[in-house]
């Protein structure tokens, strides 16, 4: 059964593109070109997944997510944007985006994305998921304890809220808490695919999950081992 997506993109040569395309690769596509269309959409049809441009007049797409997230809708939300600064991205993944694609994109890659998005949130009919959550109580790690069935997290007394993404990330590096994973395996448990060498986003999410266990004068449990990948182990 095709994916009902919500596209908002105020460019009208990109939105036209990419509906075309998206309709072709069969997603039941709705195109706005405005945050003001996109929320009223989004409340009216409620769609399987969005892609939201973060430069738009009026209501942006961070604001756009800001709203829906507040509300409490936890559909999948892919951000095009033409920010390539890291600060840019974080503030799209503090407004509970999760994932995003930078300007100018190749089309294939916001398929690769949103196939992934889908097969983590359990929507895609077509391409099965491979678990991630090993069936049991809560794992205790570095310090951190994580309940896999309420998606909470605590470090020590403290309840940490984590967005989609970074709790799966904290939870794969916490069932293999001590074990180096290198880049390749991590993309392909959390997003399904590699986006190459040359792609930050793993980066983006791991600075950001850091500072969200920030503890004074505590070293953080998320250890960078260059060349290879990340492990999580208490020093």
């Amino acid at each position: 059964m095709p994916h009902n997506l919500l596209l908002a993109e105020d460019d009208r040569a990109i939105r036209h593109a990419l509906e075309r395309a998206l309709t072709l690769e069969g997603y039941e596509v709705t195109a706005v070109a405005d945050g003001v269309q996109a929320l009223a959409q989004a409340h009216r049809t409620p769609p399987d997944v969005l892609v939201l441009d973060v430069m738009m007049p009026g209501i942006d797409g961070l604001q756009v997510c800001r709203v829906l997230r507040a509300e409490g809708d936890r559909t999948p939300i892919l951000m095009l944007t033409a920010l390539v600064e890291t600060a840019d991205r974080i503030a799209g993944l503090d407004a509970g985006a999760d994932d995003y694609v930078v300007k100018p994109f190749d089309v294939e890659e916001v398929f690769a994305r949103l196939r992934a998005l889908l097969r983590r949130t359990g929507a895609s009919d077509d391409v099965p998921s491979e678990p991630r959550r090993m069936p049991g109580g809560q794992v205790t790690a570095a310090g951190l304890r994580i309940d896999p069935q309420a998606r909470r997290v605590w470090r020590g007394p403290r309840e940490i809220e984590l967005t989609r993404t970074e709790f799966d990330l904290l939870e794969l590096l916490a069932r293999n808490a001590g074990i180096v994973l290198d880049h390749t395996t991590i993309y392909d448990r959390i997003w399904g695919y590699d986006f190459g060498p040359g792609s930050k986003n793993l980066a983006v999410y791991v600075g950001y999950l850091r500072r969200k266990l920030d503890e004074p004068g505590v070293p953080s449990p998320i250890h960078t081992v260059r060349g290879v990948g990340y492990v999580l182990r208490e020093d």
